[in-house]
């Protein structure tokens, strides 16, 4: 399959990833995969997730389907019908949201452990977003109080963003993309 990977990629060819777009809801998950699509392709007016979207954007190498998934309380119990069809995960997380910080790292722990998880080097791409507002912590706090470095299983990145901008977004999709196909060759 190595070899069959390396030749799309010589004939230009794209592969298709599925992404789960996962976080609490407002921590704009839906305003980053808009961003990352194409500018004829984005909304102007965002509004929140119900249940689950399905988004696509490409990279130079890769096709993303990405489940942007609501982060509202009553819907998180969806987001576990469909980790086996992911192969990447996107986290996102209010970063200027300190109250509701405890309850991103349940939810993150509950993701880790879930038995379509928890035994697959899955890349988890970390959004740390609303660097934009005032008093947001650092993408390092962030990943501090979430307690990122006990994942040692999996490849894991944060990065600083500012959805409404684009700030930081290329630079975790970058990452991303090196991630899902370097697992693959």
């Amino acid at each position: 399959m190595g070899l069959f990977d390396k030749l799309v990629g010589w004939l230009g060819l794209k592969k298709e990833v599925n992404v789960l777009c996962l976080g609490l809801d407002n921590s704009g998950k839906t305003t980053i995969i808009n961003r990352l699509k194409p500018s004829n392709a984005q909304v102007q007016d965002i509004v929140p997730t119900i249940g689950f979207s399905i988004e696509k954007f490409k990279t130079s190498s890769l096709s993303f389907t990405v489940f942007d998934m609501s982060g509202q309380g009553r819907y998180r119990n969806l987001w576990e019908h469909y980790y086996k069809e992911g192969q990447a995960i996107i986290f996102v997380i209010d970063s200027a949201d300190k109250l509701r910080m405890v309850v991103a790292k349940e939810e993150l722990e509950t993701l880790l452990n879930h038995p379509d998880i928890k035994h697959r080097r899955i890349p988890i791409l970390f959004f740390a977003n609303k660097m934009d507002v005032r008093d947001a912590l650092s993408s390092v706090k962030v990943s501090q109080m979430l307690c990122l470095e006990n994942i040692k299983d999996k490849p894991w990145y944060i990065c600083a963003t500012d959805a409404i901008r684009g700030d930081g977004l290329q630079e975790g999709v970058d990452w991303l993309q090196d991630q899902i196909k370097t697992m693959k060759t």
